[in-house]
């Protein structure tokens, strides 16, 4: 009976094996597909923690602004917005006091810059900025141009835009994506925001010290705002401020990005 029954009880185990030996390679084989497929799900920071912006489609359309060149240093950022020239980028107003210099290198990143250098060939901000420095409207667009005369085309064709979207909710979660002055990659962070009043919007994220001026304030992927406002956008790197963009700011950006 034993001499048997151990024949058969062998037979099982090997078809079992010989079953396991194609079903595994296989379930390998997808969870390979899946983990090149799917986006991982850590890759984001958790709320109000700041870390490097590695590029991607959002990032690239985020850069530094520079005096004159890559080697001129840079000390403020700007976004690519959506216009129908397609040559619109944001930053804050205090940022464009000297346009004939300033220069903008979308993705910038180790002393390179992937999508060009862009110099500054309009700039729009409010009367309430002109005429007194009005911290609700430190906000600005201004067109761009090819630094090298031999780049054909516009900066929205490299990187894409943002879309603008004026009166989101006081509570609403903002990604901000700035280059502090001493780094030579940009940081994100994401972080619910309040109403600081009602003219200005804060958030609390370590480590947006000067240079950040200008990072877009996107919310659904949208601009809703930039570092700036209330104290040239804060005084200390772990709450910054945004003026909240309303149709002051939205008729600033149709200035800018809409041709006639």
């Amino acid at each position: 009976m034993i001499h048997r029954t151990h024949p058969r009880i062998g037979r099982r185990s090997r078809a079992r094996a010989r079953r396991a030996s194609r079903i595994l390679p296989a379930l390998a084989a997808m969870a390979a597909l899946l983990s090149v497929d799917v986006p991982d799900a850590l890759a984001e920071p958790p709320l109000g923690v700041t870390a490097q912006a590695f590029p991607d489609a959002v990032a690239d359309r985020v850069g530094a602004l520079f005096t004159g060149g890559l080697d001129g240093g840079h000390f403020c950022t700007a976004a690519v917005v959506h216009s129908d020239g397609r040559d619109v980028i944001a930053t804050a107003a205090h940022c464009v006091g000297n346009p004939d210099t300033t220069v903008f290198a979308p993705g910038y990143r180790d002393g390179e810059a992937p999508y060009g250098v862009w110099k500054l060939t309009g700039v729009y901000v409010a009367p309430a900025w002109r005429d007194g420095e009005d911290p609700d409207a430190d906000i600005a667009f201004a067109t761009v141009a090819p630094v090298d005369d031999g780049r054909t085309g516009a900066v929205e064709d490299l990187v894409g835009g943002f879309p603008v979207a004026a009166e989101q909710p006081s509570d609403a979660t903002v990604t901000v994506i700035g280059y502090p002055r001493s780094t030579e990659a940009p940081l994100r962070c994401a972080n619910t925001t309040a109403l600081f009043s009602g003219t200005q919007r804060r958030i609390d994220c370590p480590d947006l010290s000067g240079g950040t001026s200008g990072s877009p304030w996107l919310v659904g992927g949208a601009l809703a705002g930039v570092l700036g406002g209330y104290e040239g956008g804060g005084t200390v790197p772990e709450v910054s401020y945004s003026a909240v963009m309303g149709d002051q700011a939205v008729e600033l950006y149709r200035e800018a990005a809409v041709a006639d």
